[in-house]
């Protein structure tokens, strides 16, 4: 499997305009909310950067994967939600802006612990002589090129062109995710069909599972913590859907592991998650509906266009 035309050029463009829509829709006010509510963050933020990871690994060693595609697996758990995730939020009714604050703040985090999380998966399934590794120096700069950078233009933008990033925001979103899907076919249209069947029959029931549990691990962690009804909401979403696209880049793109099959796990789950993400916003937003928040917990401004 060989596609290296669409992961060196189209992939990361399509990463880079996904993370320059979610810069339109960041101020530094999102970042403040660690602190005015670090309660809820952290919550979610130790669920996508830690129990999410130990969910891929548990899940990669206790299913019937290859050693590189539990690689794989692995990789998609350590790329904590992009800005779809921020869409099914606001189509769930769950917290808009909490979900935003995650995605930022987990993004960056996740500069450094994704050449962590990765290696230690390489060691683990591939064993210590792998041929293949992410140099942590390397790799942290070109996920920074590719996800802060962008953010950092987009938050730029707002804060100097409100009117441009207010009309744009929604666009570029739709267009980047749109964008990707097509990266996705493209790269199914590539691989021979027999191959994609046998991903599909090998893969497709291990990312769905990875996908399921985890929703349903950040519903009852944010449950039986007794949050508010759109913050279970959008931990659910935060935790249960990952950034496919970063995924896939890091996988796939000659300048990191260059591994074409490991990347299979992330293109197909990103293909599920749509329609997982899908039904569970439709049912919350018609049976989970959302509580008034009692004066003791602060309240987010939604400002998704």
């Amino acid at each position: 499997m060989q596609f290296s035309f669409l992961t060196t050029y189209f992939l990361p463009f399509a990463v880079c305009l996904i993370m320059f829509g979610m810069g339109l829709s960041l101020t530094l006010n999102d970042f403040k909310r660690i602190f005015t509510d670090s309660r809820v963050v952290i919550i979610g933020l130790f669920a996508q950067l830690v129990m999410l990871p130990a969910v891929g690994f548990l899940i990669a060693a206790s299913t019937p994967l290859s050693p590189v595609l539990a690689v794989g697996l692995v990789v998609l758990t350590a790329c904590p939600a992009g800005s779809t995730s921020n869409i099914i939020s606001l189509l769930a009714k769950g917290d808009v802006a909490l979900s935003i604050t995650l995605t930022a703040c987990s993004s960056l985090i996740s500069i450094v612990t994704i050449p962590l999380v990765v290696n230690l998966a390489m060691q683990t399934f591939l064993g210590e002589n792998s041929m293949v590794q992410l140099p942590f120096l390397s790799t942290v700069l070109q996920i920074v090129f590719v996800t802060a950078l962008p953010v950092s233009l987009g938050m730029l933008a707002r804060r100097y062109y409100p009117r441009f990033a207010q009309q744009a925001e929604k666009p570029i979103r739709w267009w980047a995710i749109a964008f990707l899907a097509i990266i996705i076919l493209g790269i199914i249209v590539q691989a021979p069909a027999d191959n994609f069947l046998f991903y599909i029959l090998t893969i497709g029931w291990i990312t769905l599972l990875l996908n399921v549990v985890t929703m349903t691990l950040g519903f009852a962690i944010a449950f039986f913590l007794k949050l508010r009804r759109p913050s279970i909401v959008t931990i659910t979403v935060e935790v249960g859907i990952q950034n496919g696209g970063l995924a896939l880049a890091i996988a796939a793109s000659p300048t990191l592991l260059n591994t074409p099959e490991m990347a299979m796990p992330a293109a197909i789950y990103t293909l599920l998650m749509f329609f997982t993400g899908g039904g569970f916003a439709l049912w919350s937003s018609r049976y989970f509906t959302a509580a008034k928040p009692s004066p003791s917990q602060p309240s987010y401004n939604v400002r998704v266009h």
